[in-house]
């Protein structure tokens, strides 16, 4: 008995300070917003009916691509894009998914940096194959601001008509359609005291102006959708901020069109193998940067998260995002260096044998096409879906690869 009330004496403080440890990181790192339901989705999966063979990997890296980024200079703003017009074509050409196709960058463009030739540049790399062009809307540096729902629908449409003038969002029956993703993470007034937004019915203004869905997220910060690691519908309200955690369904496979704004997240988690922390997790926020490189232990773990819709284990999608116009030289480098060379390398030799898994470098927009298509019970091959719903925008070449079927 005294042995045993020793024991409890030495452990029961240790339990209890090893939880206020816990507790404490939780709250630092802001993880308290996602984490419960990661870990509730996590105990799921373990009960969960195993995927069928072969696995199809949809990959998309989409880009907050902001050439004016840290208030740089229009030397340096050209210096930045003209780095991407001259060596993204290299290292794409390098490589091709099970599909022929290679790599597509998706790039998300503010418009208050379409300015000089920038836009124009960019437009001509995506039309010879490379990528694509979506809206990266940071509406509190345009003026009027602070904005209302008149303002911001006035903004967006304004992007809309300016962009068009490249064919960019433009679709062959003439409407417009495009990808979203909110600066500084603030969809639907969702940050503290309104900051980078202050507008609560963001997501109804989205749907109005013709944005076929978000890609902002994750962030591990009071912005990021409870759902995590989860692709869903969400709606917002005028009543109330961060609407789309009070409105909110899984997308499933053979439900069919639900209401809202459909939410294509990236992955978020704790990774325990880092090459930047040897004893503690890293939080996964799929950025690939400076000191985020996409080395293989992480890439595995992007392919065990397997970001799925509901009913449909084998058709995963991994949405990786970067800064490839940052001021840190550092952060641009790793999208266009041997880092990103490796990355491809790594997921067409690990993830593509054709038998186990199948892999299809996807755009935004063929990302959202080839959920639509889960959605509605399609089978066999994602690449037939890459124009499912939103067809291929007027700017962009024809649709060749060197294995069609």
């Amino acid at each position: 008995m005294t042995k045993l009330l020793i024991l409890l004496s030495i452990t029961v403080p240790f339990f209890f300070f090893f939880c206020i440890i816990i507790i404490r990181t939780i709250f630092k790192k802001k993880m308290q917003h996602w984490i419960w339901w990661d870990i509730k989705r996590g105990l799921r999966q373990l009960f969960d009916e195993k995927p069928k063979a072969p696995i199809h990997i949809m990959f998309a890296l989409v880009d907050h691509f902001e050439p004016g980024n840290r208030n740089a200079t229009l030397d340096q703003q050209k210096k930045r894009v003209d780095a991407w017009v001259k060596r993204y074509p290299k290292l794409a050409a390098r490589h091709q998914d099970s599909d022929g196709i290679c790599p597509q960058h998706t790039f998300f463009f503010p418009p208050h940096y379409d300015f000089h030739d920038h836009l124009e540049k960019i437009s001509k790399l995506c039309s010879q194959g490379f990528g694509e062009i979506e809206m990266h809307l940071h509406h509190d540096r345009m003026e009027p601001w602070p904005d209302d729902e008149l303002s911001l629908k006035r903004k967006i449409l304004e992007c809309i008509e300016a962009y068009s003038r490249y064919g960019i969002f433009c679709l062959p029956n003439n409407q417009k359609a495009y990808g979203f993703i909110h600066g500084d993470w603030a969809l639907a007034n969702s940050l503290k005291n309104g900051e980078h937004c202050g507008v609560n019915d963001e997501i109804s203004i989205l749907e109005d102006t013709g944005c076929y869905a978000d890609f902002t997220f994750p962030v591990s910060n009071e912005s990021q959708p409870k759902m995590a690691n989860t692709i869903f519908y969400g709606k917002s309200s005028p009543l109330f901020p961060k609407g789309y955690d009070r409105h909110a369904i899984s997308v499933k496979s053979g439900s069919g069109s639900t209401e809202g704004l459909m939410f294509i997240q990236g992955i978020i988690g704790l990774r325990w193998k880092s090459r930047a922390h040897m004893f503690k997790p890293s939080v996964e926020q799929s950025n690939i940067g400076g000191t985020d490189l996409p080395f293989r232990g992480r890439i595995d773990y992007w392919i065990r998260k397997a970001i799925h819709i509901q009913k449909k284990p084998n058709w995963i999608f991994i949405k990786i995002h970067g800064h490839g116009a940052s001021s840190e030289k550092q952060v641009r480098e790793v999208l266009l260096d041997r880092n990103s060379d490796d990355m491809f390398e790594y997921l067409e030799k690990r993830y593509n044998d054709g038998e186990k898994y199948v892999l299809h470098y996807v755009s935004a927009r063929e990302m959202y096409n080839i959920i639509k298509a889960a959605e509605n019970g399609e089978e066999g091959n994602p690449h037939h879906f890459r124009d499912y719903i939103i067809p291929r925008y007027v700017y962009l070449p024809e649709r060749i690869s060197s294995n069609p079927s």
